[in-house]
């Protein structure tokens, strides 16, 4: 959530209401507990009873996903924020905040040495690196439909958007749900994060923005990447004695 925030959010501080995306977090937060309950208790239980097969298991996370879709349309679309054209970014950090907790949860009961049919649970090098994986999938691959959905909306485009990343978020559901036993899976959501992450950046996220707002945004990015790569390559001088 941290490199989420400060690597995207915190780069808008003065082209968005940065209070009102703090107050999206919140929700997500909140939201995102709830949401990751009902992940815990109705897929993980039952795929660790064998109560339910994979069918049913990707039926119940669309219902979960549609869930949270309808929840983030409901907010990104507020008058006020439409008003604002704050959408996309209280999307991305609404989305933050879901991941976050989905993540949370899944690594609690990771690091549970009493989780059935899993070679990795407790807490060892593998779980570890595993749980590093689980936190950046989950927060990312709920952060970028959310963002998308902002976007969507200020397109007064509400239906398609809904459809879809209801479909994404049940997929990213039973990939992070099923790595728990099987990481490899994880690998399977990259390709969608990466593939979504320029157009967030460069479309999505900024779409709010007035054309003049874009173009300070885009200068200040680029004069902050220059300044880095200046620092990075500036070679420290030899310290003179004082007596010379």
């Amino acid at each position: 959530m941290y490199i989420g925030w400060r690597g995207v959010i915190s780069k808008m501080t003065g082209f968005y209401d940065l209070a009102g995306a703090v107050k999206y977090l919140l929700y997500g937060l909140v939201s995102g507990m709830l949401l990751a309950l009902a992940v815990d208790r109705i897929i993980l239980s039952a795929i660790v009873l064998s109560s339910l097969n994979i069918i049913s298991v990707s039926l119940v996370a669309l219902l979960i996903g549609a869930t949270e879709a309808a929840f983030v349309m409901f907010l990104v679309a507020r008058p006020r924020v439409v008003a604002l054209r704050g959408s996309p970014p209280y999307g991305w950090a609404l989305g933050l905040g879901i991941g976050s907790m989905q993540a949370s949860y899944l690594i609690y009961r990771l690091f549970d040495e009493q989780l059935q049919y899993s070679e990795y649970s407790g807490v060892n090098a593998v779980s570890v690196t595993l749980a590093f994986a689980i936190s950046l999938t989950s927060v990312l691959g709920h952060a970028l439909p959310a963002s998308w959905q902002g976007a969507m909306v200020l397109e007064s485009s509400r239906i398609r958007p809904f459809l879809l990343s209801s479909i994404a978020r049940a997929a990213l559901i039973v990939c992070l749900v099923l790595s728990l036993f099987v990481p490899l899976l994880l690998l399977a959501a990259l390709p969608a994060i990466a593939l979504a992450w320029g157009p967030a950046q460069g479309t999505w996220l900024p779409s709010g923005m007035t054309p003049a707002a874009k173009q300070a945004f885009r200068r200040t990015t680029r004069q902050s990447d220059k300044h880095r790569k200046a620092s990075n390559e500036r070679i420290a001088g030899t310290p003179v004695d004082g007596e010379e």
